[in-house]
């Protein structure tokens, strides 16, 4: 989106400066931070923090030095120090006492990170870093090429070319260790860079290439997410799924790391529901356990003869449970009309107006037998029905006069009568032209 086209009226929009087209690779959601201290001036006395947070393709980010002080807003590019020389591009995205706060979420020192920013990117820097962005993709290609040549148990999954386009990083998943000190000279050759092969998990790739889950949002560990926990199917169990691996699993083979969002929700839940109650004994008969309702603290029951699920508070299973203990029998399971009346089960009466029928259904094949009709009509006159010459009137039809009668045609010989035993001529002789012994058929008993 261009400057002039957009609705800010200027070309320095607010938020990221860039307005509509991000400067981000990978969009907006990807690892944004927000600088909720942006509108807050800092003391007179108070110098600002000397660190920025950078980040790079994927959700790789790192904390660089800003010694020349450097005035840096969110989204622009940068050149910084790289640990194996030359430089490499970055976006800005946190600046001020933020950057301190994250450094110590993180756990980052200051001697921890002595990398520092060179200077903003400038137009041969920006280009440079595009072309080496362009060559990803071909680089990516070539190298799995190269692996499955040597056999190798591994796959290769992301590149990311350093932003002076020295040096290439390989992002790989195996399942063991992998010996690919033949690869990477064969890479080396192949690319004229410096090869440098990092091992990561099959969450972290989904993480670096992206995609959009079951539920229609982007991924959570390609946007937000960082901290990568285990998760089990036991948390699947106590949320009351089904165990499918295919509805389980997320883009990366693993089990779907939303699956514990909620599990400390439905674990505080089910502290107050009876466990191991599959059966309640009351004297129409026995009652099996169906289904549970976390949340609403309900739990449907069943008779063998009967389909029909009867509703519990988890109260009033409790206190059948302790009349089972004792011996004792309720007449029936009680209750469950009250609750069904709180659940507003009983239907109620909607003011809307049925409109089903009031239009025909075959409104439009009305319209169908116009139209052949009319090429009906448009055939015949093609045939020798001239229409009427322009500037003369059709006669208007009188539908009290009689109508003629349609002159008969001569009679051929095969028209005459036929007697028994004899077989009419076919005057048809369009459709029968293709027709072998027509006339040879037996005739009809």
């Amino acid at each position: 989106m261009g400057c002039g086209s957009c609705s800010s009226g200027g070309c320095t929009p607010g938020g990221c400066k860039s307005n509509g087209s991000c400067l981000t690779d990978g969009g907006c959601s990807k690892l944004d931070v927000y600088d909720w201290l942006s509108d807050m001036d800092l003391p007179s006395n108070y110098k600002p923090f000397p660190y920025v947070e950078i980040r790079f393709k994927g959700s790789r980010k790192d904390f660089y030095r800003n010694e020349e002080n450097i005035y840096l807003e969110a989204g622009e590019l940068v050149a910084v120090e790289t640990t194996t020389g030359g430089y490499d591009i970055g976006h800005v995205t946190l600046t001020g006492e933020l950057v301190r706060m994250q450094m110590n979420r993180k756990r980052v020192t200051e001697e921890k990170s002595p990398l520092k920013i060179y200077r903003k990117a400038t137009v041969q820097d920006v280009d440079k870093w595009k072309n080496a962005k362009e060559r990803e993709s071909e680089t990516m290609y070539k190298s799995r090429t190269i692996a499955l040549e040597l056999g190798l148990a591994m796959k290769l999954s992301d590149v990311e070319y350093q932003g002076d386009r020295s040096k290439a990083t390989f992002y790989y998943t195996a399942e063991g260790r992998v010996d690919f000190r033949e690869l990477i000279k064969k890479l080396a050759e192949a690319f004229r860079v410096r090869i440098e092969m990092r091992q990561i998990g099959m969450r972290q790739e989904a993480s670096r290439l992206g995609g959009i889950g079951s539920c229609g949002r982007e991924l959570c560990c390609s946007t937000w997410l960082t901290d990568f926990k285990t998760v089990s199917t036991s948390a699947a169990r106590y949320q009351n799924l089904s165990l499918n691996t295919l509805k389980l699993a997320g883009q990366c083979g693993k089990l779907k790391c939303c699956l514990n969002y909620e599990l400390d929700t439905y674990m505080d839940a089910l502290k107050t529901i009876p466990d191991h109650v599959d059966r309640l004994k009351t004297q129409k008969g026995e009652a099996r356990l169906q289904k549970t309702d976390i949340f609403k603290q309900l739990m449907w029951f069943s008779f063998a003869d009967d389909n029909t699920w009867i509703p519990l508070g988890v109260d009033r299973v409790k206190e059948i449970v302790e009349m089972n203990k004792n011996g004792e029998k309720p007449e029936d399971l009680k209750d469950y009309l009250a609750i069904l009346e709180d659940l507003e089960v009983v239907e109620k009466s909607f003011d809307y107006e049925n409109v089903v029928g009031q239009d025909s259904l075959t409104r439009l094949d009305d319209k169908g037998k116009k139209k052949k009709n009319n090429n009906r009509n448009k055939s015949r006159n093609r045939n020798g029905n001239n229409p009427a010459p322009q500037g003369e009137k059709p006669a208007v039809e009188n539908k009290n006069q009689p109508k003629a009668q349609r002159p008969q045609q001569a009679k051929s010989e095969g028209d005459a009568p036929t007697t028994e035993g004899e077989q009419r001529a076919n005057l048809n002789h369009n459709r029968n032209k293709n027709r072998k012994n027509n006339n040879n058929k037996p005739p009809l008993e």
